[in-house]
């Protein structure tokens, strides 16, 4: 028997004359690339393995902080601004994510920074107006209220002048002041109607607390903060104590002294026994209210039969 022709072909010669065998294999192999090339995309893209720990910039001019960023590959991305006059300008005061948190290279990081002046807002002129629409028109511009100045008026809770640092504000004062800046009000009150009830202060926030108080003529006392509640996050604190309590009746004018607090639980304590003590305020004015109909109504009983007891007395001397 002859031997058989050992054939010099390769191995892919012979898989290209097998149509089937051969197509099969070039989809095995073009999905393996495909697989391989996402993985690599992937690691690439995510920067698989790639962590470090964010400094903390707080402190530091955005200057400084955009330096020691680009060094390890971070984006500094400015997203806010606070005037803080105690620091100087330009220098981070908050920052997202915090320093000390592990990222990926190329992560941003937000800084809110101080600026370097306070913006300057044109002074709305108020005077003439109703208290509460002189303290809405001055809130919507940026501004609050020093404090409110009674004197003796006509028209009681009416604007009769406005001044700023001890210089009067009229129509044609057209200035600009700095942002949140409150101003003196003078205004009147007559004789008969020296009087307001305090509003409730407890879970609201300071901005809030002091227009409730603006608006029913009370003034802004001392404020007071827990321990740990800095600039950056005093604006989410809430009154957890008012020195006059809902419902108590004060002259016009008076001052009411604030706490606030960062402690829900604090605050929700607060809230339920502002609420049991003005249960016991309203329960103690209707016993008051109902002893004094009783007195008066005993009065009208006894003057009705000295009436009687009169009138029978000089029935007796004319008979």
């Amino acid at each position: 028997m002859a031997k058989r022709k050992k054939s010099n072909e390769s191995w892919f010669t012979r898989l290209r004359r097998k149509p089937v065998l051969w197509n099969l294999t070039m989809i095995v192999v073009t999905l393996g690339l495909m697989v391989a090339i996402s993985y690599i995309a992937l690691a690439v893209g995510t920067r698989h393995g790639m962590r470090l720990s964010v400094p903390d910039f707080t402190g530091l001019s955005l200057k400084d902080a955009q330096y020691y960023a680009k060094e390890r590959g971070l984006k500094i991305i400015v997203n806010d601004s606070l005037y803080v006059p105690a620091y100087p300008g330009g220098m981070v005061l908050e920052q997202l994510p915090k320093g000390g948190v592990d990222v990926k290279k190329g992560r941003k990081i937000y800084l809110t920074i101080n600026s370097f002046s306070q913006k300057k807002l044109p002074m709305p002129y108020v005077a003439g107006r109703s208290l509460r629409q002189a303290k809405n028109m001055l809130e919507g511009a940026g501004f609050g209220i020093e404090r409110l100045e009674y004197v003796e008026d006509i028209a009681t809770n009416y604007v009769l002048q406005q001044s700023l640092d001890g210089v009067q504000i009229t129509d044609k004062s057209n200035i600009r002041v700095e942002k949140g800046r409150g101003v003196v009000l003078t205004v009147g009150v007559s004789p008969d109607q020296n009087s307001t009830t305090v509003p409730r202060l407890i879970g609201r926030k300071l901005f809030d607390a002091k227009g409730k108080l603006w608006e029913q003529g009370l003034n802004v006392g001392g404020v007071t903060y827990d321990e740990g509640i800095t600039l950056l996050n005093q604006d989410d604190a809430r009154v957890c104590r008012q020195s006059s309590l809902q419902g108590t009746t004060m002259t016009l004018g008076s001052t009411v002294s604030i706490h606030l607090t960062l402690d829900s639980e604090v605050i929700a304590r607060a809230t339920a026994e502002a609420e049991a003590a003005l249960a016991r305020q309203l329960k103690e004015r209707e016993e008051a209210d109902s002893l004094a109909r009783m007195a008066a109504d005993s009065l009208r009983m006894l003057q009705g039969e000295q009436s009687a007891s009169e009138q029978g007395e000089d029935e007796f001397f004319f008979q």
